[in-house]
């Protein structure tokens, strides 16, 4: 599970890990989790990251290592970006009311000026003729996402 994490999110966690680990001793006790977990701005759902918890922490000491940590971590990071995925269809969908699998760029103008209500026309043409790079009129869903996302 954690070879699913880029290095820059282990490095991340393990920093948080290593500030919680006070005395040292590559464990951290449950309660310390919410603690980072709120710290990187995670959200979760309490009885939920109870059962992970538990699941992790097996023998009841009330402590887990840095790989126990980091597989409770990764499910509600990778969580959050399934979540976001989802809106964002949601969204290109209610915009692609055809079903074509693509938007007009009027359509994605609307959406981009209702996400940030102070970028200018001149801002609003600039980010268009980025994402509309084969100058189609149209933006598919992926390059939606890839606006969305930065991926």
């Amino acid at each position: 599970m954690i070879h699913e994490m880029d290095d820059e999110h282990v490095q991340l966690l393990r920093r948080a890990f290593t500030m919680f680990d006070s005395n040292k001793s590559g464990k951290i006790e449950r309660e310390k989790v919410r603690l980072i977990l709120n710290t990187l701005g995670y959200t979760y759902d309490d009885s939920e990251l109870d059962r992970l918890l538990s699941a992790e922490d097996t023998e009841g000491k009330g402590t887990l290592t840095f790989d126990e940590f980091c597989r409770v971590a990764v499910h509600f990071s990778e969580e959050d970006d399934e979540a976001l995925q989802k809106e964002l269809k949601e969204a290109f969908r209610l915009y692609d009311k055809e079903g074509n699998g693509y938007i007009p760029i009027s359509s994605l103008r609307e959406i981009l000026a209702a996400l940030d209500d102070q970028l200018t026309g001149d801002q609003l043409n600039e980010m268009i003729a980025e994402i509309d790079t084969d100058s189609s009129g149209t933006v598919d869903f992926d390059e939606f996402m890839e606006m969305m996302t930065g991926d």
